[in-house]
């Protein structure tokens, strides 16, 4: 902890009625950084009043967005959006001392099982059938409607752990994976659903007006059953949109890590939990900005 006459006189001022004075409080222990933590977890620790401890929570969590924010801010300006880390910087809204190391080594050990069934002469459908075969049957993963009341299953780290996810996180899982092994699946931007695509290797031409001719088939994460163009057009009708080619454009990995946070602010519509869904909103914002 953080031995200082400032930090305990600021400390003492947390229960301070005023919402004035605590907001100036507040702001002064923000600017101390995450050093000043351990301090705040000690002081909810030996304070039985609820309130004061809410207050406190709320501060731990202001002081871990913050750095979230700036790794979040490193991310978008960097040249690779690597999507595998933009999920887990996603993760550590809800897990601020997530430990990514078990995710990569699971992550790893899937990318191998399916590394060792491929080869050079599988066709597009056998590519992805040893994906979904290693990742839906061995390793076990599961599809669940998608429940804005369970905000874990948008997160790949607890998607990993509960082999279940809905189609979000199991579809960054298998975007992720796909990327690992050089297999051309990517995110489409289909009304209301998270739905992969299998593209032409070697086609990268993505401002095309209408890149429908570059697919060979389509993906539902949720249980890597594949479906053909036909099939999406029917889903177009059921829908009553019509199919213009923006919605078969393939989405960069800063647009999937933005549409991951969008759909996780749905979780935070309470009134106790709306400040979860602006620091998200803020942070798509940053993502636009950066």
């Amino acid at each position: 902890m953080e031995p200082n006459n400032e930090i305990t006189a600021l400390l003492t001022l947390i229960d301070d009625p005023d919402e004035e004075v605590f907001g100036a409080v507040s702001g002064k222990i923000i600017d101390y950084g995450r050093n000043i933590i351990p301090n705040l977890e000690h002081l909810w620790e030996t304070t039985p009043d609820e309130d004061i401890q809410q207050r406190i929570e709320l501060l731990i969590h202001k002081l871990h967005y913050t750095d979230l924010t700036e790794d979040f801010r490193q991310w978008s300006i960097a040249g690779h959006h690597d999507l595998m880390l933009g999920a887990l910087l996603t993760g550590k809204f809800q897990y601020p001392e997530l430990s990514t190391t078990p995710v990569l080594q699971e992550i790893e050990k899937i990318r191998r099982n399916i590394w060792l069934e491929l080869n050079n002469y599988l066709t597009p459908l056998e590519q992805v059938r040893c994906v979904t075969s290693i990742l839906y049957s061995y390793f076990g993963l599961t599809g669940s409607e998608t429940n804005y009341k369970e905000p874990n299953e948008f997160l790949l780290h607890k998607t990993l752990e509960a082999k279940r996810g809905n189609q979000v996180s199991n579809g960054i899982l298998y975007l992720v994976l796909c990327e690992l092994l050089d297999i051309p699946v990517r995110a489409i931007n289909i009304p209301k659903q998270f739905i992969v695509a299998y593209f032409k290797p070697g086609y990268s031409a993505e401002d095309l007006p209408d890149p429908r001719s570059k697919i060979d088939f389509f993906i539902d994460p949720n249980s890597g059953q594949m479906f053909s163009h036909q099939d999406v057009e029917g889903y177009f009708k059921r829908i009553s949109v019509p199919p213009v080619g923006a919605y078969f454009r393939p989405a960069k990995n800063k647009q999937v890590i933005q549409y991951l946070l969008e759909e996780l602010s749905k979780c935070f519509k309470t009134e106790k939990d709306n400040y979860k869904m602006q620091e998200l909103q803020e942070l798509i914002r940053l993502l636009d900005a950066a």
